[in-house]
């Protein structure tokens, strides 16, 4: 049976769970994910834990942190003052917020902290310095 490699166009079923078992994300209730393999579309450790797998095939991988989105980075933590949002927005702990550079890129931050004058914003990836374990399911293989 032909086994995943580079630059194989894939399907597969995924659940993600953190250590504490919490589920951070499922394809399980939506179509299977679909990628090619050598192309950087996902983490490095998904890739790599895919490679070799059989159509059909279940397994569960585990990823370090600095196979998945890095650790977390201290200077990715920025204070805002308040009166730099929008006059609709009332900050809260965990509301996402999306900024753009001079040069018009995106950039995703959540609140971290509310202060009196100050907000704390978190640029980090939500899932960055996290082990992640993913159980796959191999739906279907074009070489």
């Amino acid at each position: 049976m032909a086994k995943i490699k580079n630059n194989d166009t894939v399907e597969v079923h995924y659940t993600g769970t953190l250590a504490d078992g919490q589920i951070f994300d499922s394809s399980l209730e939506r179509e299977p994910l679909k990628l090619t393999l050598g192309q950087g579309q996902l983490i490095p450790g998904f890739e790599a834990g895919l490679i070799d797998m059989e159509l059909g095939e279940k397994k569960t991988i585990n990823i370090p942190s600095n196979e998945a989105y890095g650790p977390r980075q201290d200077e990715m933590m920025h204070e805002v003052q308040k009166s730099q949002l929008p006059a609709e927005i009332k900050p809260e702990v965990g509301m996402p917020l999306v900024s753009q550079t001079p040069e018009g890129q995106e950039m995703h931050f959540t609140i971290a902290e509310v202060r009196e004058e100050t907000i704390l914003v978190d640029g980090n990836h939500p899932l960055a310095g996290k082990d992640l374990t993913f159980d796959l399911e191999v739906v279907s293989i074009n070489s």
